[in-house]
């Protein structure tokens, strides 16, 4: 088992059939780069940092990343499929419309209080760090977010077909605004160490969702 920085084990890989073994050994240890540069920083993430982290060679990983950039691009990668994996994806399984909705919210803010990123949401700190520095990283992290801010939006245009939202909301402006407040408990959750923050963000969001919901809506409970 690898082990991610602070003794945390990274997140479980997903089985991957008649995966080669130079395959798995990447997937490895870009799993431990995307806990490492989600307390570090991606910027500091370096072939040199990372050799030290995992007790190995620069050359052995040269062998897997070419580059400093090479290296925070795949390690983006990794993180997004591992949102996917922990946020997207069970969110999903709900019905379409509202419960899929709150849902996606919840999954969020599980996914920071779970640790899954060792140093709270991926995403969210290399949006920061990575806002004014124009370049193939930032693009990177770019469409993963637009991605997210997408999922979001279908969600809020599945709940108005399902009859749950209100017709008048702007699905992309709304999916927005609930991401934004999420942004704003993991920032207080962070910063300040505020062990209530996410749950004081989770029941805004809450409140948000309940003032555009239509009497068909289904009930939405505290914790999803």
């Amino acid at each position: 088992m690898v082990v991610s920085i602070a003794g945390k084990p990274a997140p479980p890989a997903r089985a991957k059939p008649r995966a080669h073994k130079g395959e798995r050994t990447r997937d490895s240890i870009l799993r431990v780069a995307v806990n490492l540069a989600s307390v570090e920083g991606l910027q500091g993430l370096t072939i040199g940092r990372l050799a030290d982290e995992l007790d190995m060679s620069k050359s052995g990983l040269f062998a897997h990343f070419g580059s400093k950039e090479e290296l925070q691009l795949a390690t983006v990668e990794m993180a997004r499929q591992i949102f996917v994996e922990h946020v997207i994806k069970p969110a999903l399984e709900n019905p379409e419309g509202m419960p899929q909705l709150w849902a996606l919210c919840t999954s969020w803010l599980g996914h920071v209080e779970a640790r899954i990123f060792a140093g709270g949401c991926f995403f969210t700190a290399a949006s920061f760090e990575f806002d004014s520095r124009p370049g193939p990283v930032r693009d990177a992290i770019v469409a993963a977010m637009k991605r997210w801010l997408r999922t979001l939006s279908r969600a809020v245009e599945e709940g108005k077909r399902a009859g749950h939202v209100k017709a008048s909301v702007d699905s992309e402006r709304f999916a927005f605004e609930i991401y934004s407040l999420a942004i704003g408990g993991h920032w207080g959750s962070q910063l300040f160490n505020d062990a209530l923050a996410l749950d004081k963000m989770r029941s805004t969001i809450l409140g948000r969702l309940r003032a555009v919901a239509t009497p068909r809506c289904p009930v939405m409970r505290s914790s999803c």
